[in-house]
């Protein structure tokens, strides 16, 4: 049967066609949810497909993402489907909310969509509001994770601010539930800080989310009597996210208050990069970098107490040879604990450089890296078009105002795939010969001695 007929086919025990009504009533009245495909290019326009077509599987949106409409479709394309996947954010289905809230996040990601967002942003956050209290794990979140793309989007501002409002008392609530999912956990602290460091224009909420943040990462710490090595648990992952989201809200504090946290905890985090856990031994790690960068920057001439014992804690980590531990999680951690004992020891940062579009943006100090690897770990590959497009984010790196390029500048800039599946099959192969020949030279060696 043509796809464009099975697409327009009555559901089940429904009535006719597939218009918005029809799928909203099939939905309301508890039948079972259909998984229908994404439409495809002989039928691609508004007119030839049905209304429950275009958006009645958010899950088809959020696994192809906007990409497919910025080759194939239109503005009006992507907004159409967006309208359609904010409505099933109130679907009686957990996993249609879940898929419709990973959609819209998605497609925000990608895409800049101010206007879009301004309208429908009550609508947004009372849905986002409706899953994070009523929902369960994976679908609190997604919820969590379009309500940290929804600020972003926005930008610092009232509309921010009312968000954070209505979902920072949630958040907060989420994140110190011993009886809630960790992974659910996990992400509301992320959003928090992302929210709170975007919207917030209240300083004493500031410190309240920064007390919250600290409360649950500090509960981590080895006690002063105890050397043991530290021992991951359940609630690591929670820890980890909760330091670096508290490390971001750091970096926009006055003065006054970053001192203190210094004293609190500069003699206290040393003691994570004693844990078994990789991801937390680094995240401590670039914390106290960071730290260090802005004890310096605020006084010269700042000296540690216990430099020699924490250098000399930094440089095994840095050359790490334990046979336990795989070889994967030894090269991330020298790695990174290199460019981290150069920062303690020499006041030294290694330059990065971001290419985006015809842009480049230098990433030149810890605090600078911290941000743009937390706005990286929430947009994906979408960051690279939020920051050419993004006012918030490029005034976040210093970006000036978006460079205008017109139509034709931007196709030429534009790689096709199949253009794409070329070069990456060409390198796979370079690099393969190249692995190849290595071979040969140790074969040879080896049969000469």
């Amino acid at each position: 049967m043509p796809k464009n007929k099975k697409r327009n086919a009555p559901h089940r025990g429904g009535g006719g066609g597939g218009g918005s009504g029809a799928a909203t009533s099939a939905a309301t009245a508890g039948g079972p949810h259909r998984t229908v495909q994404p439409f495809s290019d002989e039928d691609a326009s508004i007119e030839t497909m049905s209304h429950c077509s275009g958006y009645s599987d958010p899950s088809s949106f959020a696994e192809d993402g906007p990409e497919v409409l910025d080759e194939e479709g239109t503005q009006e394309d992507l907004e159409y489907k967006l309208k359609g996947l904010i409505d099933l954010t109130l679907d009686k289905s957990a996993k249609t909310r879940q898929a419709a809230l990973e959609g819209v996040k998605n497609a925000l990601s990608s895409k800049v969509l101010y206007e879009f967002v301004l309208e429908r942003r009550m609508t947004l956050t009372d849905s986002i509001e409706r899953c994070l209290k009523k929902g369960k794990s994976d679908e609190q979140r997604a919820a969590a994770a379009l309500a940290s793309v929804l600020c972003i989007q926005l930008g610092p501002g009232l509309e921010s601010e009312e968000i954070l409002k209505t979902l920072g008392p949630i958040l907060k609530k989420i994140i110190c539930d011993g009886t809630a999912s960790i992974q659910a956990r996990q992400t509301c602290a992320t959003c928090f800080g992302v929210c709170c460091f975007i919207a917030t224009d209240d300083i004493t909420e500031l410190y309240s989310t920064l007390e919250c943040l600290e409360s649950i990462f500090s509960k981590a710490y080895v006690k002063e009597k105890d050397n043991s090595v530290l021992s991951s648990t359940s609630n690591t992952v929670l820890h980890i996210s909760s330091l670096l989201a508290w490390t971001l809200l750091l970096t926009i504090c006055p003065i006054s208050e970053v001192k203190k946290k210094l004293e609190l905890h500069f003699h206290k985090l040393p003691s994570l990069l004693s844990c078994d856990d990789v991801n937390m031994r680094i995240a401590a790690g670039e914390s106290l970098a960071l730290l260090f960068e802005l004890a310096r920057g605020m006084e010269s001439d700042f000296f540690y107490e216990d430099i020699d014992s924490l250098t000399q804690m930094l440089r095994a980590l840095a050359t790490d040879g334990n046979k336990h531990r795989a070889k994967v999680d030894k090269r991330k951690q020298r790695s990174v604990f290199r460019d981290v004992l150069r920062a303690v020891e020499e006041r030294d940062f290694p330059t990065e450089t971001v290419k985006f579009g015809p842009e480049r943006m230098y990433i030149d100090s810890w605090v600078k890296k911290h941000t743009y690897d937390t706005f990286k770990e929430v947009l994906g590959s979408g960051l690279q078009y939020h920051l050419q497009t993004n006012e918030f984010l490029r005034n976040v790196f210093e970006l000036g105002p978006p460079v205008m390029l017109d139509a034709a500048t931007l196709k030429t800039m534009k790689i096709s795939r199949f253009e794409r599946h070329l070069y990456n099959s060409a390198a796979f192969k370079a690099r393969t010969k190249a692995r190849s020949k290595c071979r040969d030279k140790r074969a040879d060696v080896g049969e000469f001695f």
